[in-house]
């Protein structure tokens, strides 16, 4: 075969990776590949509402999860609130097992009702809104959080919606007919945050509460318990030391699919289909952990979570304890809490809660450089049109080119509140901007 066949070949099959990549829509938090990787969409580099919006929608309610995309049809849960009495607050606080002056970095509400919003991916028009549960007197929520964090999955012709302990549902995915909902008893103390993740014919959940920590398969047509892994001892007592948020990555190395799930102290990876442990790291003192993990160069990266959080690059290949063996490099300064870490081939990108990018080298731990971008972050960036994305609390949107070098930002500009992570599809992008849902071209 000479140079230019074999070019011309290469050529065609990553266009044919790029439309299948395409057409696997935005089905979960993160994409299609669950680490925010976007880099065949060709998006705009400025995301200017005024200049590039194709629609908008009102969303009722409050939800910091992210929307997802399936063919015509963009999802996303909210929660509407109803103000709560007197009595339900004092009941609130009695349950909440604090104290009453760390109680006031709680949100009440009186009442629930727990939606799932479809809107036509082309005009933006509402086709449906589903109430999945309705819940008198919930727990109390941290104030920098929501009832609605957890991203909704779509699968085929159904679609799995997490509220933590309020409900987890399936839905047709056209109707917006709910077809069994259950609820799995944990408390989280801060309220809900760890999306699900669908793999062959379950839906897995991790249910890192300050009570009990387990991860936990359930029948994506029945609703009923098929695994469930209780997670490692840890060496903290306190219950708030061993909760955790994190989502749960499925990897592929050497032919074998790993879930690997990041907790407080801990990052396991078990077997999908059994829940059977196959190797854990120990990172330390880390506790509610957040960042989804992302995976490449034969390397799983984690952040640990609160406390001092850390960066670890971890080879996949181990069985056991491997934290001795196992772990090719570490990073410790401005590392996310929130906002999970981006991969681009050897290139790695984490930003602070509180606004510094570093960009690593992948495969040593190098730093390449690091830049205060400014503002403040929860939602997790993606890699589109040779640049990353990162979406400030404060509505900046700063696209920074992948590169080694540190070079010039592009800034624009959200109307509101940036918390949920966008979804982006060939050229467009939708974005959750507080009570809006926004297209853009």
């Amino acid at each position: 075969m000479t140079v230019i066949r074999l070019l011309a070949l290469l050529l065609t099959v990553e266009l044919f990776v790029s439309l299948a990549i395409a057409d696997e829509g935005w089905p979960q938090f993160r994409g299609p590949g669950g680490q925010g990787d976007a880099s065949h969409a060709t998006p705009p580099l400025n995301w200017d509402l005024e200049q590039q919006l194709s629609w908008s929608a009102d969303v009722p309610g409050k939800g910091y999860s992210s929307p997802i995309v399936q063919g015509n049809r963009v999802w996303v849960t909210t929660a509407v609130e109803f103000e709560p009495t007197e009595e339900q607050k004092q009941k609130t606080l009695e349950t909440s097992r604090l104290e009453p002056k760390d109680f006031g970095r709680r949100q009440v509400a009186g009442r629930l009702s727990l939606r799932v919003l479809c809107f036509d991916y082309s005009t933006g028009k509402r086709i449906y809104e589903s109430e999945v549960a309705e819940v008198e007197s919930p727990e109390a929520i941290h104030v920098g959080n929501s009832y609605a964090s957890p991203t909704p999955v779509v699968a085929g012709d159904r679609l799995y919606a997490h509220f933590g302990v309020n409900g987890t549902a399936c839905l047709d995915a056209a109707t917006g007919d709910v077809l069994w909902k259950r609820s799995i008893p944990v408390f989280y103390s801060v309220g809900p945050g760890s999306s699900p993740v669908v793999y062959e014919n379950l839906v897995i959940l991790v249910c890192d509460g300050i009570d009990q920590q387990f991860v936990i398969a359930i029948d994506r047509h029945t609703g009923k318990t098929v695994w469930k892994t209780h997670r490692p001892p840890k060496r903290a007592d306190d219950g708030q030391l061993q909760k955790a948020y994190s989502t749960p990555l499925v990897i592929n190395h050497a032919g074998r699919d790993q879930l690997v799930v990041p907790s407080a102290q801990w990052v396991v990876s078990y077997e999908p289909l059994t829940g059977e442990e196959l190797w854990r790291v120990d990172h330390g003192d880390g506790f509610s952990t957040i960042p989804r993990p992302v995976y490449g160069n034969g390397l799983v990266y984690i952040c640990s979570g609160y406390a001092q959080s850390k960066l670890l690059a971890i080879r996949v290949d181990g069985k056991g304890d491997v934290t001795n063996s196992h772990v090719v490099w570490t990073a410790d300064r401005q590392i996310s809490k929130n906002p999970s870490p981006l991969l681009a081939g050897e290139l790695l990108f984490v930003i602070s809660d509180n606004g510094i990018c570093t960009c690593f080298d992948a495969l040593t731990g190098k730093t390449h450089w690091q830049q205060r971008i400014g503002g403040n972050y929860s939602a997790s960036p993606v890699l589109a049109n040779g640049h990353v994305f990162l979406l400030s609390h404060e509505g900046t949107i700063t696209a920074i080119p992948v590169s080694p070098e540190r070079e010039e930002l592009i800034t624009s500009h959200a109307p509101d509140e940036l918390k949920a992570s966008p979804a982006i599809l060939n050229s467009s992008v939708i974005l959750r901007s507080g009570p809006k849902l926004y297209r853009i071209n």
